[in-house]
Formats: structure tokens, sequence, C-alpha cells
């Protein structure tokens, strides 16, 4: 039996899901273990793309959208490791993720899942990595943006330790122990399956815990734009919980259907009252290759300055865009750097090894971009 089975569920973000696979193959040189991509009809050229820089990945092709939760159950279903971890494709993965995450699980009796360090585009933690149990109250204060106790906030992001309820972004759990459980709750389509899946485990007498010593990058707003139909899916969700978990559910379920009536009227009335982003003063490439140097300030018709790291020691960086040659830097290198330059008004791109694109976000709820060139 394989150690670890990596399932990336994907659908319509073939970029991304290309530079997902790229940095798991590097963080499993050393693991026994196989991928598995899961995609729910993608119409980008995702499954092409599969079959023709990755032939020796598991693909599975649905003719439809499943959703989150039946087409992750259908890849545990074939999955040959002893472990199994869920992994959005608009992610990538630190060279050390897996074997950190691994042998943090051999400390750990009765482990449920672990989850562990997420990070937007922008360098800044993702504090949905932890999260206590939502309550109808918490759940409505989240959705009006007040998240008071709806993250577990008592760990330290760099810290670890037992938590409630793990983002499905990146869960690691025992394929039995999944099984034992039912896996993913089917009766939900996106969002809530990850907090159903956290809870059942606590209910069976398993653990959750979240290591805070390796990061993943997470560029979330692939699928998790803040708009109407957002709230109206999270609100759905949080019913389908209440009404599985809890006996009384009729306040649960006024308490969140207020909370989407109130982020839909704060989210209209935010419009228009965006102040335009300052524009990027200087653009610098973390690579010695001048030929990618060249070809990218044409394409982004734009002065690029290639760099190394010593450019930190040189002048104050903010209001900057920083893009990274991941054919020469490891992603463990290209996380720290964007944590040390996260908010300061900096932007962060990456080329992934081996490719013509560059991909980046600069909002957890918009969309990424790639830009071929």
């Amino acid at each position: 039996m394989l150690k670890l089975s990596v399932i990336i569920l994907n659908y319509n973000v073939r970029f991304f899901l290309e530079q997902c696979i790229l940095s798991v193959q590097r963080s499993l040189k050393t693991i026994d273990a196989e991928i598995i991509v899961v995609d729910n009809n993608s119409s980008d050229g995702s499954c092409q793309m599969v079959k023709e820089l990755f032939p020796e990945i598991t693909l599975l092709e649905n003719k439809v959208n499943h959703g989150f939760s039946k087409a992750n159950n259908q890849a545990v279903k074939i999955a040959k490791g002893a472990y199994v971890c869920i992994l959005n494709p608009d992610t990538a993965v630190a060279e050390d993720t897996f074997i950190k995450a691994l042998n943090y699980i051999k400390s750990i009796d009765n482990l449920g899942a672990l989850g562990i360090y997420l990070m937007d585009g922008k360098g800044l933690f993702l504090p949905e990595s932890k999260r206590n149990l939502p309550t109808p109250k918490a759940s409505l204060l989240k959705l009006i943006g007040w998240n008071t106790s709806y993250y577990a906030s008592e760990i330290e992001p760099l810290e670890s330790g037992q938590v409630p309820v793990l983002v499905g972004a990146f869960m690691v759990i025992k394929k039995t122990v999944y099984q034992e459980v039912g896996g993913f709750d089917e009766d939900y389509f996106m969002y809530g399956e990850d907090i159903d899946l956290s809870f059942k485990l606590t209910k069976a007498g398993y653990r959750n815990y979240y290591l805070g010593t390796t990061s993943i990058l997470h560029y979330k707003g692939e699928s998790t734009k803040k708009d109407a139909a957002y709230f109206d899916r999270f609100y759905g969700a949080m019913f389908i919980f209440y009404q599985k978990h809890f006996k009384s559910n009729i306040g649960a379920n006024a308490l969140v259907k207020i909370g989407v009536f109130l982020a839909k009227r704060i989210k209209r009335s935010s419009r228009g009252k965006e102040h335009k982003r300052s524009q990027n003063q200087k653009t610098y490439l973390f690579t010695k290759d001048l030929i990618l140097t060249k070809r990218l300030s044409e394409k982004l018709k734009t002065t690029i300055q290639p760099v190394t790291t010593d450019v930190f020691s040189d002048e104050e960086l903010t209001n900057c865009c920083f893009i990274f040659d991941a054919d020469e830097m490891t992603y463990s290198q290209i996380f720290t750097i964007m944590k040390r330059l996260s908010g300061f008004n900096n932007k962060f791109r990456i080329k992934p090894p081996g490719c013509n694109f560059i991909l980046g976000s600069d909002q957890s709820d918009e969309n990424g971009a790639a830009l071929v060139f």
C-alpha cells in the first residue's frame, strides 16, 4: 500500500491546476505516493493538459459537475494510499509540506484530520485554516464581517494544536477513518462539506489538528468569489449542517438567513466606493534568466529588474510587484518572501517550473489570473 494519495478536484482552473501538480510532485519526491485528479466537466482544456503533461497521473473525467463532496468521495474509493490528502487545485504546496504533515501525524493518537497554514495570493494568513464549530451566532457574524468566534484564534498561526474544524482546501486523513465516517456528505454541493466532515470526525471520537510549521499557497478567489450566489450557497450549507446535527434548527436557520441578507446589503452598499488601487512602482523578477526577463518585460510592457534576495537590504520594498521564477527557487523560499513582504501593498506572481505563464491573485475573494507569455 502507498503511504499517501493526493486528491485534487478541478473545475476550470487549468493553469492553477498545472502549478498545483508541479508543486505536489516536488513535495512527494521522497514519499511513496500517488496523485489523483478528478475533473468536474471542465471546459478549459484541463483534462487535455493533464493527459499531455502528466500521463502518469490518475485522471477521473466526470461528464457533469458532481460538486465537491461526490467527486472527492469518488477519488477516495480508488485511492491506494493509507492516507489521503484532499487538496484544492488553486494551491501550491511547499517542498516539505507532506513530509512535515506525515511526521506530525506520527505524534498524534486518534487523529481525525490534519490541516496546515494557508496563505492567500498576497502572502497573508487565511484564518479559515483553523476554525471553531460554527454556531448560528458565529456564522451570522462571519457573514457580516465580524469574525469574533468563527475562527480558532486561540492557536497562533505558526503554532500547532487541536482544533474543531479544518478547511477542505487541504486535509490529510487516514483512508480507513474517512470511510468509517462516510467521507464528505453528498447532500452538500459546495461549502459546508469540510465543516460537516470535521464535526463527524469529532463525534466519532477522533481529534482534528492544525499544523502551523509548514505552509501552502491558496489563491482562494478562484473558488470563493464573495458574490450574492456565494452568500446563498453559504446559507444553504449552514442550514443543511444545522438540520443534520442539531435538534432545533429554526432559530439557527433564521440567524444565518439574517446574516445572508445583511451581507448582501453590505456588499451592495460597498460597490463603487472602492478606491482605485495605486500602480506598482517597480517590478522585480527573482531569476538569473535574462531571456525570461526580456520576455516578461515585453509582455507586461514595463521595466523588470532581475534580482536575488539581496534586494531586501537595498531599499524599502512597498507598492511593488514581485515575480518568482520557480525554476530557480523552491516554493518554500517563495512563500517565505511573500510572508515577509505581505501587508505593504505588494503584489506577487509565480512562474511555475517549466511553464510559460505567471499566476497571481491580489484579493482573497476575487478570481486569480494567469498571464501566458
